[in-house]
This record gives C-alpha cells, structure tokens and sequence, in this order.
C-alpha cells in the first residue's frame, strides 16, 4: 500500500467501526475453541499492518506480529508489548509448531502474495498439533471496488475457496462463515456506485474516520452480528472467515 494508507490505518484502526466491529467477531468465533487458554497462548499475527489487531491479541497471549511493510512496522512499533519482524506470510522466520494461535486479516489476498496456498500451508507450519488458524479475507470478486485497488487486493473469496485453501494447508476446516452481513447490501451498492469514479478518485481506501454518530451505529450492528455469527454460519457478508485446526 502506499505510505499514506498506512498513516490513515494507524491514525483509526482503534476506534474505526469496522476494525472495532470485526475484532467482536473475531472474538466470538475465537472464544469457543481458546476458551481454556486464554492469557496463555503463544500467537502470530501474520500480517499485522499497524499494530492495531496484535495490540488487541494481547487478551490470548503473548503476540508476534510479522509485515513485509517497513513503514507498517514503523507505526506497530510504537505500540508496547508486541515482538515484531519483518517477513512474509510465504517465508516465517519461526519453526515448526512454534505458536498456538495464527491470525491473518486480509493478508492472503494481497499483490504481494504470490502464493495463497504456500502461504496457508506455511501458516499452518508453524501451528502446534491442535493448534487454530483463523483467516479473515475479502468476500465475493463481485464487490471489487476502489478499495481493493488502494490496498492491492488481487482476489476476493468465497466460503467454498476459504474452506478449499485450509484443507489444502494440512487443516481439518472447523468453521467457514461469512461476516458483516448486515452492512452487506448498503456496503454493496455503496460499491456498485465507486465503480463510476474517475480514475484519478479510486486509489483511496475506506480507512478513513466517519462522523462519530455513523461509526457508533455500525460498530453497534457489527457487535450484535458478533452475537449472532456464535451460534450460525452467515450466507453472505462483505468478509468470509475461516478457522482451521491442526490434526493432532
């Protein structure tokens, strides 16, 4: 991403609805499998951009935060408590088994992924036997928009392709759901309408502050989505979810 991107994401990614909101969910589906370890883990944050994620991750257990982006580790490195390198998700500089828990946000997806089964199976190197992988990744090709282009998404997911890119890495697929189901079909037409930006408009991302009112309200559907996705799979969503375990 450009540099300025990285500055907007540092600047709202602890407060911003969607960074809020998504963390809920993470924490609702996450809290059923780690529920006996929480405080105790031993977590890689693949991909941790800023910071914001790993600082968050620090409830489960002690967190290492891997980025190819000096200028993300710039930022994450002035958040305390986090062991930080850079790497890329293709190539971990750790050995096998070495974490309980790996996280990725929106990092398979990126330009500078080659590879997103390498890098799911390189993932899934890393994990200890009965170890999770939660991946988060953009949904539906469809919604492709001048966000994608400004954060260098080359691809965009489906739940089938989710589930596919974890059994291919080794992992027994636990739970495959779709998120943000409820912004879904503003989030949608909101994109549909970019599409007739001019070129020189469409290499801004969505990461920038929203009137404070507009961000309470989404952050509060996101949390009350959270509540929901415990308890069923979603069939459709801006993001599609996987978690995956390593065989014992």
């Amino acid at each position: 991403m450009r540099p300025d991107e990285y500055a907007a994401m540092y600047r709202v990614e602890d407060s911003h609805w969607w960074y809020v909101g998504m963390r809920h969910v993470a924490d609702a589906l996450l809290r059923q499998w780690l529920s006996d370890r929480g405080g105790d883990l031993r977590i890689l944050d693949a991909g941790c951009g800023t910071g914001g994620n790993s600082a968050y991750l620090r409830a489960y257990g002690a967190v290492t935060g891997i980025d190819m982006a000096a200028e993300a580790l710039c930022y994450a490195r002035k958040r305390s408590g986090l062991a930080l390198a850079r790497a890329s998700v293709e190539r971990l500089p750790f050995r096998d088994g070495a974490f309980d828990l790996v996280v990725s946000n929106d990092v398979l997806c990126h330009l500078a992924v080659a590879d997103d089964r390498r890098a799911a199976r390189e993932l899934a190197r890393v994990l200890r036997p009965g170890g999770i992988l939660y991946v988060q990744l953009p949904a539906f090709e469809g919604l492709r928009s001048h966000h994608d282009i400004a954060v260098h998404t080359v691809h965009r997911y489906t739940k089938r392709e989710v589930g596919r890119l974890l059994t291919s890495a080794g992992l027994q697929a636990r739970r495959v759901t779709y998120a943000n189901a409820l912004l879904f079909p503003a989030a949608a037409a909101w994109r549909f309408a970019r599409k007739r930006d001019k070129p020189e408009d469409i290499e801004r991302s969505d990461v920038h502050p929203v009137p404070a009112p507009l961000n309470t309200a989404l952050r509060t559907a996101l949390s009350l989505e959270a509540l929901l996705i415990r308890v069923r799979d979603l069939p459709f969503g801006l993001s599609v979810i996987g978690i995956g375990e390593k065989s014992a």
